[in-house]
């Protein structure tokens, strides 16, 4: 089953975890469809939260993560790597869900490069498109709990917070 709009509009640190299990689906152009189950994922919830995009305030950069829940947030890693996040929530406060990783692809720019994903879906609703969404086929992991990756900036007390979601050992 295919994830509604409905399932976004909750609280970030709601969403992150019951993302991990669900099924990341691309349909290309030529109607092959890649799949991966989501392995692990990250919180980042609003302008108070350091390792935040929108810790800044409002930018043109950020401006997706105020909107409407459901929308993909894609951006530009080191200059070279897409990341692949969900805005998550009411508008208005921003927070979104980083894919971390699939079962078999370890990275959050491993996973997009494996779906094709680039900034061309930043702003398309991960569950009204045609090339991208995220089904539910029942599975559910044991989750585990982990500080974030890749946020040495946002300060010791922003760092340590357990807010990466993993699958576990069954």
């Amino acid at each position: 089953m295919r994830l509604g709009a409905e399932f976004f509009r909750r609280d970030v640190l709601e969403v992150a975890p019951d993302l991990v299990g669900k099924v990341l689906v691309r349909r290309l152009d030529d109607g092959t469809e890649l799949r991966e189950r989501i392995a692990e994922t990250e919180a980042y919830r609003g302008e108070e939260d350091k390792g935040c995009h929108a810790s800044k305030g409002r930018t043109p950069r950020t401006e997706l993560l105020y909107g409407k829940s459901g929308v993909i947030y894609v951006y530009l890693c080191y200059g070279m790597h897409w990341l692949m996040n969900v805005i998550t929530g009411e508008s208005g406060q921003p927070q979104g869900v980083l894919f971390r990783a699939g079962e078999i692809h370890d990275g959050p720019a491993k996973l997009t490069k494996f779906m094709q994903v680039d900034g061309s879906f930043n702003g398309a609703d991960i569950w009204n498109s045609e090339n991208i969404w995220i089904e539910d086929d029942g599975y559910r992991p044991e989750i585990k709990t982990a500080p974030r990756v890749g946020i040495d900036y946002a300060g010791d007390c922003w760092k340590a917070i357990e807010w990466r979601f993993i699958a576990g050992k069954e």
